[in-house]
């Protein structure tokens, strides 16, 4: 069931007077994460909503109860058309303030994906995600692609381009996780989802000891599929264009679907879409 689907069956729901505790609790039972769940019934009631969970989901929080925490901000204080930082003028093509969306242009030369590419190919192997039981990882149908990840500062070239992240983001570069390349083929796609752990998740105190909270993401895009491929954030209905060289940064300063950084890779009808993702932490990540 697609993401617009759920909202349509929730409103059938309420309407037949069943109650938002009831609908999540099937909406669990269902497959659908927690922050889905929630995202979902908060969008359709029109207020954030407190509905308390099953055994192994304790009760939600509305949001309110947990503290904003400073997060990653490129330089946009006037309005500029262009950032130019130490190797590379880079175009601001769109700004959104919640969520806190901003698409650049010419993060990356043609050169420079093609030898990310490159250098990743020999090593891409199936897609995991985070194991959200143990804090390891897994393999999960809601992410069909080939990745692989770079180790923070691997090697002279790796090194320039993240520190030109770093850059942009106004972050420190020892905040970042190593680069991950990804390649999506045709009818891979990547459900909607969000990058922070959730608290309320066993495995979220162990990867929190490596550099506490996801703050923000960066997505460049390396190679642009001929249909399909984009990004998009269901809860405020936009989708960026995967334009090979363009990047799109999202900041999240609270573990909550009140960030409405919900977002997915839409399926590739046809060719390729490369990506590489920059996930940045709260502190020094280890």
């Amino acid at each position: 069931m697609s993401t617009a689907a759920l909202k349509k069956w929730i409103t059938e729901q309420l309407d037949a007077k069943h109650t938002p505790q009831a609908l999540f609790e099937s909406m669990l039972k269902s497959g659908w994460g927690v922050e889905q769940a929630r995202s979902a019934l908060e969008e359709v009631l029109g207020v954030p909503t407190e509905v308390a969970g099953t055994q192994a989901q304790p009760a939600l929080a509305t949001g309110a109860d947990l503290p904003a925490v400073p997060v990653p901000e490129p330089s946009l204080a006037d309005y500029p058309t262009t950032i130019r930082l130490s190797d590379r003028t880079v175009n601001v093509l769109s700004v959104m303030k919640h969520p806190r969306v901003i698409v650049f242009g010419n993060l990356l030369s043609k050169e420079e994906c093609q030898q990310l590419m490159d250098l990743a190919a020999p090593k891409l192997d199936r897609s995991r995600t985070v194991d959200r039981a143990t804090g390891g990882e897994e393999v999960n149908d809601a992410r069909t692609s080939d990745g692989m990840f770079f180790q923070r500062g691997e090697g002279e070239f790796i090194t320039k381009i993240e520190k030109r992240m770093a850059e942009l983001m106004n972050w420190p570069y020892e905040n970042g996780e190593g680069l991950q390349i990804l390649r999506y083929g045709p009818g891979n796609r990547y459900e909607p989802h969000n990058d922070y752990f959730d608290p309320k998740d066993s495995g979220t105190p162990v990867i929190l000891s490596r550099g506490g909270q996801r703050v923000a993401t960066l997505i460049v895009y390396l190679q642009s599929p001929e249909k399909g491929g984009g990004t998009v954030f269901p809860d405020v209905g936009l989708e960026v264009a995967p334009i090979a060289g363009n990047a799109v940064f999202f900041s999240y300063n609270k573990p909550h679907s009140s960030t409405k950084t919900l977002h997915g890779g839409q399926p590739i009808i046809q060719g390729e879409k490369w990506i590489a993702t920059k996930w940045v932490r709260e502190r020094v990540f280890t």
